[in-house]
């Protein structure tokens, strides 16, 4: 699956790979530098945060899935139980 981010969040990427830049290194990045960087964290980076993300939502149904037979159980044939 190709990560692909829309034109806006592409736009503030890059404009925080620039702020970074601006902030911590001794050199600024243009926007043509900080393009190809954030193409890269995408595409090297990125397959794996996605997957690691879909791996702990995955874990985190399964156990909102196991939880079900407590939260949701209603107790049978309990009408003749009542005084």
């Amino acid at each position: 699956m190709t990560i692909k981010l829309t034109p806006e969040t592409e736009e503030r990427l890059i404009s925080s790979i620039q702020r970074y830049f601006d902030v911590n290194m001794d050199d600024g990045i243009g926007d043509l530098k900080a393009k190809l960087l954030l193409d890269f964290c995408v595409k090297e980076l990125g397959p794996s945060i996605y997957n690691q993300a879909i791996l702990d939502a995955q874990s985190a149904m399964q156990d909102k899935v196991a939880e079900l037979d407590v939260s949701c159980y209603e107790a049978e044939f309990s009408y003749w139980g009542k005084k």
